[in-house]
């Protein structure tokens, strides 16, 4: 199982490293087959020693440049980051990434063999609107974006289980990973509102090879009972 924490704009650099020293003692005892991948904001990257990879939350498709408000591939490798998420519904919403930038960034990352944690999510109108639909509105997330890369992992997030007090339902959950598993070979996560409440759940479903934990993650007691569960 992957076990990936995305504290999005939560976190210092020195609650960081208190939460990562704290995590690296407790990941000792870990299954061997499990991976822990931890995504801090932007101000909190550095190198950190644990048995973990920490990766980026987001990144201007450039080395470097007159770019405002952005990091680059400079600021990444001074921290040696090589694992990075792209497509996450908060970017395409709030900071409105169209799927075309999305592929541009994407295509950048794929390029300088980065792994890429791929998000992909649909609204709750989607949803109401039947699998088809569903269907439909992820697959055209794939597009300009090249699946066959091999340094991929796609993580799939219903929007409208994020945050919002209500969970997709196992039966949701398994449809959806297995008609994406139809379109693609690769590692597929699931992202909606997991919790220690509901991890062995889910992770009990065909299809789910890992999580994508937003808030839960937070604190790292809560964290680590989802990966020891």
């Amino acid at each position: 199982m992957i076990f990936a924490a995305n504290f999005k704009t939560n976190h210092t650099r020195q609650s960081t490293k208190a939460y990562l020293e704290s995590l690296a003692f407790k990941l000792s005892q870990k299954r061997l087959e499990d991976r822990v991948l931890i995504f801090p904001p932007a101000t909190a990257l550095d190198r950190y020693e644990g048995d973990f990879t920490v990766g980026a939350q987001n990144a201007y498709p450039t080395r470097n440049g007159a770019f405002t408000g952005e990091i680059g591939l400079e600021q990444l490798e001074e921290f040696g980051i090589k694992t990075i998420l792209i497509g996450h519904s908060e970017r395409r919403e709030y900071l409105c990434e169209s799927q075309e930038k999305v592929a541009e960034k994407y295509r950048f990352f794929m390029e300088e063999g980065f792994e890429i944690i791929y998000c992909i999510g649909e609204p709750l109108e989607v949803r109401e609107s039947g699998e088809k639909a569903v269907r439909d509105y992820l697959l055209a997330q794939f597009q300009g974006v090249d699946l066959s890369y091999k340094n991929v992992i796609v993580a799939y997030e219903p929007i409208w289980a994020i945050g919002t007090g209500r969970s997709a339902t196992v039966e949701e959950i398994a449809s959806t990973h297995a008609m994406l598993k139809t379109h693609m070979e690769r590692l597929l996560l699931y992202g909606g509102s997991v919790k220690p409440a509901n991890i062995k759940e889910i992770a009990a479903i065909e299809g789910v090879d890992g999580v994508l934990v937003g808030s839960a993650s937070l604190d790292v007691e809560s964290f680590s009972e989802m990966i020891f569960a």
